[in-house]
């Protein structure tokens, strides 16, 4: 091979190594290029999410609340209460006299008049005792009797030297006192002619038998009814008049201001949930009891058709005109604290300020707000025990019927004043004595 194919070789391998070189070089360039472009991703992604993540943090951290506005007052208010439903009269009947029962004749749910026989007591002591009261006055009598002819008799030889002035005073004296053994002797068989009379016990008017506690054999002691095998004393009948019944309820003191002779109440009882019964106003206590701050109040309603009976439970509902111009709020979005009765406002900036307020009546799920607020002002409802003063809070949107309270009904046009103070028909029974509570 001669010198020249030498060089020419050199030369190509040259060219070729420093290609090969060349080709090395770009491949790091471009591994760099594309691991600087992954790092440079990176970090911009991670940056990225740093500042969704602060800004996600930040805004989480601002507590999320719901807001609403004081409502009016509706134009009439509503007060659901506890009744008892009570006869008109009832009497527990005891036995007046010992002994056994003979007989009874009228049984639970009987119709009675004044004067009918319920039961008879057999009372042979009482008999026997009568039966000597008698023959005692009988004795009484005789002695008297003869009293009065001894002291005609020395009435009759008075002024004569047969008997002296104090003999015939002393006979006189005599017949007086036998006078008086008479008459006592008569009262006493008179008070067992009416202990034998309470032999039968009888009603003591017109009503129903609600109760019969006495059975044949049973025995009775005077003024404690029956007594059982365990000594307790218990009436023999009870009596109900149930033509009119008596309804007591206990309203509470933020509601006597609607206690009126014009009061009416719808009354439920749970053997007619779908029926209303209408109570009229019959008397009220005039004082509240201290332990429960309530006053009990009697309404009336009729009963003719013996419907409602006598120690039923009821569900009486009362309405009367409210202030319109009252502000109310939920019950949820009173706070109670240290500082007393408050309230979550939001101002402008969305920055919480707790405020003072006072409260009136509870109308169930809503209460009057006396002061504190304005129609205007931003309410937190339902506001977390944790909401601090000057706090910054995120305002979101609630759910109708669920977090935000309905409106108040509008008034129905055309229908006037709603007065359910109106005086009703007088047409309940008299008032009398011996209502029972």
């Amino acid at each position: 091979m001669t010198p020249e194919h030498d060089n020419t070789g050199g030369v190509d391998a040259k060219v070729k190594a420093a290609a090969a070189a060349r080709k090395r070089k770009m491949g790091f360039a471009i591994v760099a290029g594309v691991a600087g472009f992954l790092v440079i991703m990176g970090l911009v992604q991670r940056h990225s999410a740093y500042v969704q993540l602060a800004q996600e943090t930040a805004h989480d951290a601002v507590p999320v609340v719901q807001v609403i506005y004081p409502q009016h007052a509706p134009d009439e208010r509503e007060l659901s209460l506890p009744a008892n439903i009570a006869a008109w009269y009832q009497a527990p009947i005891y036995a007046q006299v010992s002994g056994y029962v003979k007989m009874w004749y009228k049984d639970f749910g009987a119709r009675v008049k004044a004067g009918d026989v319920l039961a008879e007591i057999d009372t042979p002591g009482l008999d026997a005792q009568y039966a000597a009261a008698k023959a005692n006055y009988n004795v009484a009598l005789a002695r008297y009797k003869l009293a009065q002819i001894t002291a005609r008799r020395w009435k009759a030889l008075q002024g004569t030297q047969a008997v002296s002035q104090q003999e015939v005073d002393v006979q006189a004296a005599n017949a007086e006192a036998q006078k008086a053994q008479v008459e006592a002797a008569q009262h006493d068989v008179e008070r067992y002619a009416a202990l034998e009379a309470f032999k039968k016990i009888v009603a003591p008017f017109d009503g129903i038998v609600t109760s019969r506690m006495a059975d044949v054999g049973d025995y009775v002691n005077a003024g404690r009814g029956d007594v059982d095998s365990r000594g307790n004393a218990t009436e023999l009948f009870s009596v109900a008049d149930v033509h009119a019944m008596r309804v007591f309820v206990a309203v509470p003191q933020d509601y006597a201001d609607i206690i009126s002779p014009r009061l009416q109440a719808d009354l439920i009882v749970p053997q007619y949930p779908e029926r209303t019964f209408k109570a009229r106003y019959l008397a009220t206590a005039s004082a509240f009891n201290p332990n429960t701050r309530t006053v009990t109040t009697e309404l009336v309603l009729d009963n003719k058709s013996g419907e409602l009976w006598p120690n039923s439970y009821a569900t009486a509902t009362f309405r009367a005109p409210a202030d319109p111009d009252q502000l109310i709020l939920p019950e949820g979005a009173i706070v109670f604290r240290q500082e007393g009765t408050q309230v979550a406002l939001v101002d402008d900036s969305n920055h919480v300020h707790l405020v003072n307020v006072a409260l009136g009546r509870d109308l169930g799920t809503t209460v009057e707000v006396q002061r504190g607020v304005k129609k205007s002002d931003r309410v937190i409802n339902n506001p977390s025990a944790g909401l601090l003063d000057g706090q910054l809070v995120r305002i979101v949107k609630g759910t109708p019927g669920y977090n935000i309270p309905p409106a108040p009904p509008a008034k129905a046009a055309g229908t006037g004043k709603n007065d359910t103070r109106a005086m009703p028909e007088d047409n309940r029974p008299m008032p009398e004595s011996g209502g029972r509570q």
